[in-house]
């Protein structure tokens, strides 16, 4: 078992590592982005599509940065107590939480594959002047939810190591 473990971590990590180190560069996509909406309203016809983007950008560099974000540890904690615990104390709470977070991502993933499959289906648009398909984004959406998901049950993996006392 702690072979498929170990497999398991490595192969979800350094996917997760690769599309996350990928994305940080979107914030140069948003900047073009934001510079060219800045330009466009001083100089020319303001344009439609540049606060939408901008948003769907932004919606992509979260969505496809927060699994990488976990594989950091740089995600939100209340440290009020945990900064003080030892290290297995720590992974013995953060087993018991993850449950919490891969409920919460399950959830949140049927939901997105429901609303994805409805903009599919229906050719659903946004209701702006621009009117850009929605599921795009919402495609983004549902493999970044899921890559979260594989990092959160990743996560769970390398706290179970930690309790048996081995290396990850």
């Amino acid at each position: 078992m702690p072979g498929f473990l170990r497999s398991y971590i490595r192969i979800v990590d350094r996917v997760n590592r690769v599309i996350g180190r990928f994305i940080m560069y979107g914030i140069f996509v948003m900047i073009a982005i934001f510079i060219w909406s800045s330009v466009s309203k001083t100089f020319f016809l303001p344009s439609l599509w540049t606060l939408e983007t901008a948003q769907f950008a932004m919606v992509a560099y979260y969505i496809m940065g927060g699994p990488y974000s976990i594989q950091l540890g740089s995600n939100v904690r209340m440290d009020l107590f945990y900064g003080a615990w030892s290290d297995k104390r720590k992974a013995q709470i953060d087993a018991l939480t993850i449950f919490f977070l891969i409920f919460y991502l399950g959830v949140l993933l049927y939901g997105a594959i429901d609303s994805t499959s409805y903009s599919l289906q229906y050719g659903e648009r946004s209701s702006t002047a621009w009117r850009p398909y929605l599921w795009p984004i919402k495609i983004i959406m549902c493999f970044g939810i899921f890559l979260m998901l594989l990092q959160a049950i990743s996560e769970f993996f390398k706290d179970i190591l930690r309790l048996r006392g081995e290396e990850i």
